[in-house]
């Protein structure tokens, strides 16, 4: 198992965790480091434990503050989900239009031709 040195608030800590862990225990610590730093500053030299239950409890609190908002957001994707799908009209063209436009290009295509006739001769 391997052993770790990590700082929190600026004291160093020995800690083990299993083979492979070793990035996540140093990202757990440098989160609860982030926590500890702003109230070492504050309060200046706090006991050890003090400091660790702290940094704890404002770890806790915004990861509280963060699963609220993921169960929120859970929540309204459920609720988009269970929505019936909404389905726009389409507009049908009926086929007596679509016939009325063919023989309008006809014609037109008829007259260009006429046109192209009597100005070439």
């Amino acid at each position: 198992m391997p052993d770790l040195e990590v700082m929190i608030g600026g004291r160093p800590f020995q800690v083990s965790c299993q083979p492979g862990e070793e990035h996540f225990l140093r990202a757990a610590a440098a989160m609860l480091d982030a926590e500890a730093k702003p109230l070492m500053a504050q309060l200046g030299r706090v006991p050890e434990p003090k400091m660790l239950l702290m940094a704890g409890l404002m770890l806790a609190d915004k990861t509280a503050a963060m699963e609220d908002e993921l169960r929120g957001l859970r929540a309204k994707v459920t609720e988009y989900e269970s929505r019936p799908v909404q389905t726009r009209d389409v507009a049908v063209i009926p086929p007596q239009v679509v016939e009325t436009l063919a023989e309008v290009a006809a014609r037109a295509e008829a007259m260009a031709a006429r046109v192209e006739e009597r100005a070439a001769g």
